[in-house]
C-alpha cells in the first residue's frame, strides 16, 4: 500500500543536526528536479524580500519564512514526519505509533511537496515554505515542473498494490495515476452524513485518523475493494463509487456524523 499525503502549511522548526543531503532522500530519480527548485527558491529569497513574499503567497506576518528559506542548504534537518504539523498530522500522530506501525508508516507514506516533490516520513529535511501552487521566476509553476519526473518515478514506487490518494487538488496536479495504477487507486472524500456535504477541517482530521487506523491495525489492502472492507472492519462508514471504466480511480466517501 502506498499512501499519498499532502504536506502542511505549518511546519515544526528545523533540527539542530546534520544539514540537508539531497542525495540521501528517497526516490532518487527526483534529485535533479529537487536541486533545481531548491536553487531557485534560495535565490528568490536572497533577493527582494517583498517580491519573494509575493511569489510565495506569504502575508506580512510570515515575512520570517523568507529568511528561513535562504538558510535551507545549511539548516539542520529532521524526519519529514516531525517537520509536517497541522490537523491531518496531529490526527495521524506518528510519534505515538508502536514500533511495527512506525515501520509500516516509513514504507507506505509519501508526502508531496512543492520543494521536494515527494518524501517519505523518515527522510530528513529542513523546515521550509514553498507550496505546490507557487510559480518560481525561473521554473514556472511547480505543479508542472514535477509532472515529468514524477511520471518516471511514482509508478515504480506504487508497486503492484493499492494507492490511497489523500492529496489536495494542488498536490494531485503533480502526479496523476494512469492506466493500471489508476485502476488500483482510491481517493477519499469526507462527508457530513446528515447533509452529504464535504467537510473541511474535519476532512483533514478524518484522513489522518484513517491512515493511523490502517497502520495500527496492520491492514494491507491490495486494491480499493479490499480497502473498503478494511475501513468498514475498522468502524468507518464508507460508500464507494467504482470507476465507470478501467484505468480510472475509485472514489470512497467516508461519512461522519459529527463535525469537530
Amino acid at each position: 500500500m502506498l499512501v499519498l499525503l499532502p504536506p502542511s502549511e505549518g511546519k515544526a522548526s528545523s533540527g539542530r543536526g546534520a544539514s540537508l543531503k539531497l542525495e540521501s532522500l528517497s526516490l532518487p530519480g527526483l534529485t535533479e528536479a529537487r536541486a533545481a527548485v531548491l536553487r531557485e527558491l534560495v535565490e528568490l529569497c536572497r533577493g527582494d524580500e517583498d517580491k519573494a513574499r509575493d511569489v510565495l503567497g506569504l502575508s506580512e506576518g510570515l515575512r520570517g519564512e523568507v529568511a528561513k528559506n535562504v538558510e535551507l542548504p545549511t539548516a539542520g534537518a529532521r524526519p519529514a514526519g516531525e517537520i509536517y504539523t497541522g490537523v491531518l498530522y496531529d490526527a495521524l500522530d506518528l510519534a505515538s505509533l508502536d514500533a511495527a506501525a512506525k515501520k509500516r508508516a516509513a514504507r507506505s507514506l509519501l508526502v508531496f511537496s512543492g520543494l521536494w516533490g515527494a518524501v517519505r516520513v523518515n527522510d530528513r529535511i529542513p523546515s521550509y515554505r514553498c507550496s505546490m501552487g507557487v510559480k518560481l521566476p525561473g521554473l514556472g509553476a511547480l505543479g508542472a515542473h514535477w509532472r515529468a519526473p514524477m511520471a518516471e518515478v511514482l509508478p515504480e514506487a506504487a508497486g503492484d498494490g493499492l494507492v490511497l490518494d489523500l492529496r489536495s487538488s494542488a498536490y494531485a496536479a503533480a502526479w496523476k495515476p494512469k492506466g493500471e495504477v489508476a485502476g488500483r487507486t482510491a481517493t477519499v472524500r469526507v462527508l457530513h452524513a446528515p447533509t452529504r456535504k464535504v467537510v473541511s477541517h474535519f476532512n483533514k482530521a478524518t484522513k489522518g485518523r484513517i491512515v493511523r487506523s490502517l497502520l495500527t491495525a496492520g491492514a494491507a489492502p491490495k486494491d480499493p475493494a479490499a480497502l473498503v472492507e478494511a475501513l468498514r472492519d475498522l468502524g468507518y462508514e464508507v460508500e464507494v463509487e467504482a470507476p465507470a471504466r478501467a484505468g480510472k480511480a475509485w472514489t470512497l466517501d467516508v461519512l461522519v456524523a459529527e463535525i469537530h
